[in-house]
């Protein structure tokens, strides 16, 4: 006798049926609740009919079912859901356990990806996802599941026995998302992260030094880290830009710096985005860095910036090394080296230099971004607060007071008495 019933390990509907002297039972992604269960009954008896009527057709219920190529070998025309005489759909599917999909979805995609990249999903996968949702099939993976786990994440340890912060949760949310989503198409199911919003991540501040503070670094820092610092401060290069800057991208002659690859996870490799290709001009400082430097390493190394052996620097190294002891040396709040690009970023914004230019120095594909990170310094850096255009005034001769129909202020010594008793 057909019946619906409910897997013990997933809480998952599926039909138990007989057909021609032969048990089946087929899966569905219905959770088990009175709705569902009703919806599939309306279903089994249309089944039933057609059994008794000799007319039922096993693949126009279960088309992906490895069952309809017995009963049917001649396969017909595929069925997308399960449906009869205008009953509801039921998605019947078959899928794959999360560790297994999870896996084929990090190869196919991985082709596309930058190693560090590829790592970090690699990592998420591994220590994250899989441990959780590693046994179960993905077509089962459900909405509340999924914020079970986002709670689980807001509460477990990060590095030096903080929580994780909304960020990292959000990354990791982020490639589950894409797992599941990509399962979903190729299988037939909803999505179960739809309407699961990225947490809010608080805004990073921005500490830039100011001009005088860069001064002292450079002039306090080792002698042989100099010419680095300078070329940070004044160029905006990010870590992995400068650590990654080879001779070959130093034009000299037109005093450019072709920012081409960048050095992260001990390799070489393309720029954070296409943006990030750009040729940035050297200033005058930046200019006498390179041209020291090159006294210093041009015939050591590929690298402009590197160490004894001609490799390029350990980031970590000069900023456990060099940087942070120096701030403390010089009694500036701690800031990570990151800030020196924050700080070219907004004493060209005090120079007045034009934003689009600035954007394309930073590797930025619009103004948007500059304006978005660095708003709270426009107004104080630029003076972009209307004195510019009261400076235009005064210049060219049109005071308030020489304008045509220039209101005058009253005098309070002029005002009559009737006026002062009104």
């Amino acid at each position: 006798m057909a019946s619906i019933r409910a897997r013990s390990d997933t809480g998952l509907l599926f039909f138990d049926i007989r057909h021609e002297g032969v048990r089946c039972r087929e899966q569905t992604t219905l959770p088990d609740s009175p709705a569902n269960r009703q919806k599939m009954s309306k279903v089994l008896r249309n089944i039933e009919k057609e059994i008794e009527a000799g007319t039922f057709n096993y693949r126009n219920y279960f088309p992906q079912s490895k069952l309809a190529d017995r009963f049917d070998p001649q396969p017909k025309a595929s069925v997308v859901a399960v449906q009869s005489l205008g009953a509801p759909v039921v998605p019947v599917v078959e899928t794959p356990a999360f560790a297994d999909f999870a896996e084929t979805w990090f190869a196919e995609m991985s082709v596309g990806w930058r190693r560090t990249y590829a790592a970090t999903v690699r990592q998420i996968i591994d220590s994250r996802l899989t441990p959780k949702f590693g046994k179960e099939v993905v077509g089962s993976i459900r909405r509340e599941h999924i914020l079970s786990f986002r709670s689980e994440l807001a509460k477990a340890k990060g590095r030096k026995d903080s929580t994780l912060s909304p960020r990292r949760i959000n990354a990791i949310l982020l490639v589950l998302r894409q797992v599941l989503n990509e399962a979903a198409d190729r299988f037939n199911f909803i999505t179960p992260t739809q309407r699961i919003k990225p947490l809010k991540m608080k805004k990073s501040d921005i500490k830039p030094f100011t001009l005088e503070e860069v001064l002292q670094i450079v002039d306090k820092v080792r002698p042989d880290f100099q010419n680095y610092y300078t070329v940070r401060f004044f160029t905006g290069l990010r870590t992995g830009e400068i650590d990654g800057l080879q001779w070959k991208y130093v034009d000299f002659e037109r005093r450019l710096i072709l920012v081409r690859e960048s050095f992260t996870w001990s390799e070489l490799g393309y720029t954070k985005n296409d943006a990030s290709q750009r040729d940035l001009q050297m200033s005058g400082p930046v200019y006498e860095a390179l041209v020291s430097q090159f006294a210093a390493t041009g015939k050591l190394s590929k690298f402009v910036f590197c160490n004894h052996d001609g490799h390029p620097l350990d980031v970590n190294n000069v900023a456990k090394r060099v940087w942070y002891p120096l701030l403390r040396h010089l009694n500036l709040a701690p800031r990570n080296p990151y800030q020196s690009r924050h700080t070219a970023a907004t004493l060209w914004l005090a120079s007045g230099e034009n934003p689009q230019w600035i954007a394309r120095q930073l590797g930025h594909s619009s103004t948007e971004m500059l304006f978005k990170v660095y708003a709270r310094f426009v107004p104080n850096l630029t003076r972009q607060d209307g004195s510019a255009f009261e400076r235009l005034l005064m210049q060219n001769g049109a005071s308030s007071n020489s304008m045509p129909g220039a209101i005058v202020p009253p005098n309070p010594s002029h005002v009559s008495k009737e006026n002062q008793n009104v």
